[in-house]
């Protein structure tokens, strides 16, 4: 039983940390304004992430293309998260341009691309942000740790505080990536 309190109290520190920084929320509105931007110009988001980033990323599309809170249009955002283009890629190119392959083709100059990453190293990550840069895409970056790489090439990037584990990054991410949500409803409609 002591284990499991205990979870949630380290959860509930790494929330009142991340709290506790302004700067988090201003970053999420800088965030929210460029997702926007793109919204507002008939282009797209698209989001990436490994593992359980990968399903945070996917968990971001489908509320933008369905429905979070309101009804509304659908917004139209993508998770490169297809396992035939990824076993493909991975095949031929390697795993480190299962993302940059992707927008490569498919992004659009005034796309937004959100780049999860919890260590913010991770290479194909890296080299996605890479064909967005070229690409004319901005770039919002969730991270964790110290940011990695990721903080040092994206528009805008969202890190949630150190902690031991992923798991706690990504328990801040997706109150993030619902943040981004509803701020981009309460501000389309």
């Amino acid at each position: 039983m002591k284990n499991i309190k205990e979870d949630f109290i380290e959860a509930r520190n790494v929330l009142d940390k991340f709290i506790s920084d302004e700067k988090n929320f201003e970053n999420i509105k800088t965030a929210g304004g460029y997702i926007l931007n793109s919204v507002k110009s008939c282009k797209k988001v698209i989001s990436c992430g490994n593992g359980g980033s990968m399903s945070d990323a996917m968990h971001f599309a489908e509320e933008l293309t369905g429905r979070f809170r309101d009804n509304r249009k659908a917004i139209a955002a993508i998770s490169i998260s297809d396992p035939t283009h990824i076993s493909c890629t991975a095949n031929d190119f390697g795993y480190d341009f299962i993302f940059s392959r992707y927008l490569e083709a498919v992004a659009q100059e005034g796309d937004t691309l959100l780049a999860i990453s919890t260590s913010g190293n991770s290479k194909n990550i890296l080299e996605a942000c890479k064909v967005a840069r070229e690409k004319g895409m901005k770039i919002i970056g969730l991270t964790g740790k110290d940011g990695g790489k990721l903080a040092d090439v994206c528009d805008v990037e969202i890190r949630s505080p150190k902690s031991d584990y992923a798991d706690r990054a990504q328990e801040i991410h997706i109150k993030i990536i619902h943040s981004l949500i509803h701020y981009i409803e309460q501000n389309l409609l």
